[in-house]
């Protein structure tokens, strides 16, 4: 993958900015992964500037509603503009199984049958399992189930000449995903707060981490590069700030704690392979 376009780093009930949702780009083609918890997902898609029809491959991690409902406007969106001979070719829907019974559910629940009918036919889901390995727009994903003590939830693994990147999904890391995250150059993980916020957002009670505890994580990984997402957004504004001179105190590797909208470079970090 080329480069990650952030579409949002918020946690399930931010209003400062969007749940954290991105988008992988490979040449025109783009990944989507989640889709935020309702229709500013086609904000976000315009605000960035990402052209809805190159989007052929979304992964959906897990089904809790700011991962989830945006889903449905993406699939109304783009089921809307085949419908309309306005989308070539298929949307390819990865997720686990229980997210295809969800993901249909939802769908038949609250778009027209015109858009409906589109499902099964151009729009795919494929059910994935643990440590499934499938070829997306030219690269090795794997699969990966990150033991959630809340709702089953994958995460996954991307395999390109030179680099590694690896999605923890949005909860903390658990040791049984060690095969999958060693060796990882890029780690996209959740930090709900800092660490010494903790006391104020109380991020074990939710099962999530501290800018501190992913940090501590990266730097024991020996991962090169690490993105801190999924957020509290009331330092929103300072977070950056805030967030990279705690991390630092911990982490030596390259840091990013970006906003919603910013594009990070992959291919320019790229090792000889």
């Amino acid at each position: 993958m080329e480069k990650l376009t952030v579409l949002g780093t918020g946690y399930a009930m931010a209003t400062r900015c969007y749940n954290t949702c991105f988008a992988l780009h490979q040449g025109e083609e783009l990944l989507l992964v989640d889709a935020g918890g309702g229709n500013g997902i086609l904000r976000q898609f315009e605000d960035a500037k990402l052209p809805v029809e190159r989007i052929h491959n979304l992964i959906v991690t897990h089904a809790h509603t700011d991962h989830l409902l945006g889903v449905v406007w993406v699939i109304r969106k783009i089921a809307t503009m085949m419908v309309d001979g306005k989308f070539e070719g298929n949307l390819d829907i990865w997720c686990h199984d229980e997210l295809v019974q969800a993901i249909t559910t939802l769908v038949q629940m609250t778009l027209t049958k015109k858009l409906q009918n589109m499902m099964g036919q151009r729009i795919i889901l494929h059910p994935v399992q643990d440590g499934e390995r499938q070829q997306i727009m030219g690269h090795t994903v794997t699969f990966f189930d990150i033991g959630s003590t809340k709702i089953k939830q994958f995460g996954f693994r991307v395999q390109q000449p030179g680099q590694v990147l690896t999605c923890l999904g949005d909860e903390p890391y658990n040791p049984r995903c060690k095969s999958f995250v060693t060796g990882t150059d890029w780690l996209l993980c959740e930090a709900f707060c800092l660490y010494a916020d903790r006391e104020r957002f109380r991020p074990y009670e939710k099962n999530h981490s501290t800018v501190k505890d992913a940090c501590q994580l990266a730097q024991e990984l020996g991962i090169k590069h690490l993105v801190l997402w999924h957020t509290e957004d009331k330092t929103y504004d300072q977070r950056k700030e805030l967030y990279t001179k705690e991390g630092r105190e911990f982490y030596t590797g390259d840091l990013y704690v970006p906003y919603d909208l910013e594009v990070i470079q992959l291919d320019s970090h790229k090792e000889e392979a």
